[in-house]
């Protein structure tokens, strides 16, 4: 088995969930990642939503898929994940992609906050169509801290089991608060 990342761990889950025509969202650009999958995934006749609130993250992420040829389906919104359910009805999302945490290579200070993030995973759930995943991949310790993983995981509990299937895994032997990835399946 190869040494999975969390963001390539999660991928291989997202990857069985988007199909060709599928509307997308990824709550966190950052350097566009995540929203080149996603956009590669859906193909021309879907659509991703990216956010973020950082100019230069959206800037980033638009140049990696002009490079790769993949930004015809895409909206780059500079606007709080929290802001979401302004962009996207109802029950029309196929997957939802959270990468917590800071952008790569920027301001440390800049990073999701549990108010935001858990406000955007709350309209991610309306938002998600019946079968819909999100995705989330949670970062603590050193600068980020432990208030978002917290506050998340103490969310995820109460989520309805009737309504929601929430599979949270580990890396259960690294070091130093390895990352956690969990995924939300909307029944």
């Amino acid at each position: 088995m190869k040494n999975y990342q969390i963001t390539e761990w999660c991928r291989l889950f997202i990857a069985q969930q988007v199909r060709e025509g599928d509307l997308c969202i990824d709550a966190t650009a950052g350097n566009g990642h995540d929203t080149l999958f996603l956009s590669r995934l859906a193909k021309s006749s879907g659509r991703v939503l990216a956010f973020d609130i950082q100019k230069e993250a959206l800037d980033a992420a638009q140049r990696r898929l002009i490079k790769a040829g993949a930004d015809d389906n895409v909206s780059f919104i500079l606007d709080s994940h929290s802001h979401m359910d302004r962009y996207a009805a109802p029950e029309t999302v196929s997957c939802i992609v959270f990468n917590l945490g800071y952008l790569p290579g920027g301001d440390h200070s800049l990073a999701t906050r549990p108010e935001t993030t858990l406000a955007a995973i709350e309209q991610g759930l309306t938002l998600l169509k019946p079968g819909g995943l999100i995705s989330l991949c949670i970062y603590s310790g050193g600068d980020s801290g432990f208030a978002e993983r917290d506050a998340l995981l103490d969310y995820l509990k109460t989520l309805d089991s009737r309504k929601y299937l929430v599979i949270l895994s580990q890396y259960y032997n690294r070091p130093h608060h390895p990352p956690i990835p969990v995924l939300i399946h909307k029944l």
